[in-house]
């Protein structure tokens, strides 16, 4: 087994984490760190705004498949976590379009939680991809 660290940005690994990895195999998988609303700069975006916030959440992580010679065709589990499910169920149309022009409907866990790693951030999405 092959492990290669997948950061198209720099700022996650001096906080200790990739924004992915791909576990080389018999087949590739790229587990994805939780993306969140983040500039590449790792300075937070678009607060209070749930629809932006979801949608830079999904550019972030369609950034992290690219990287890996993926794309959201190639997810195969989601993680949804956010402050506020109500708000975000108004919102998931952002989410739900762009994996319908991927065609693709991964398996997906939605959690409601407290608060995210990142003050004033709403949603974070995680995710494992083949290929």
């Amino acid at each position: 087994m092959e492990r290669t660290a997948v950061n198209p940005v720099a700022w996650s690994v001096a906080m200790g984490f990739n924004q992915g990895e791909v576990i080389s195999g018999h087949t590739r998988t790229l587990y994805i760190s939780g993306q969140t609303a983040m500039s590449g700069d790792g300075e937070p975006r678009h607060s209070g705004d749930m629809a932006a916030q979801l949608a830079l959440s999904v550019d972030n992580m369609e950034a992290v498949l690219g990287e890996a010679g993926m794309s959201l065709a190639n997810l195969v589990r989601l993680g949804v976590y956010t402050t506020d499910v109500d708000l975000l169920f108004q919102h998931y149309g952002v989410l739900a379009s762009r994996l319908g022009a991927a065609a693709v409907a991964p398996t997906t866990t939605m959690l409601g939680v407290t608060r995210l790693a990142i003050p004033g951030q709403m949603v974070e999405l995680e995710g494992t991809a083949v290929a």
